[in-house]
């Protein structure tokens, strides 16, 4: 007899680790409101934490990696710009 496994939302997850973050109830008694384990609810809780830390600080790395691939995209195009003007005059000979 295999149990399959519960899948729970985006949403849901983020409700339960909401209300552990707040702080009025224990973990145990989100867990029995909510119908989840213990253990479940504060691994929520831990990776809601980590994933506001890491929208804040992972906007600074966004702008810097922005840069690089403009970078990167100015260097293609005039790379293309080069090819299309060797090719016109290529063709513009025959």
């Amino acid at each position: 007899m295999s149990k399959t496994r519960k899948r729970f939302s985006a949403e849901f997850k983020a409700r339960v680790a909401l209300d552990a973050l707040s702080g009025e109830h224990t973990l145990s008694e989100l867990a029995s409101k909510y119908g989840v384990h213990p253990n479940q609810v504060s691994q929520w809780k831990k990776q809601a934490k980590e994933g506001i830390v890491a929208s804040f600080s992972g906007k600074a790395v966004g702008r810097q990696d922005n840069g690089a691939q403009i970078k990167e995209l100015h260097a293609k195009i005039g790379q293309l710009t080069v090819e299309k003007d060797f090719l016109q005059q290529a063709f513009a000979k025959i």
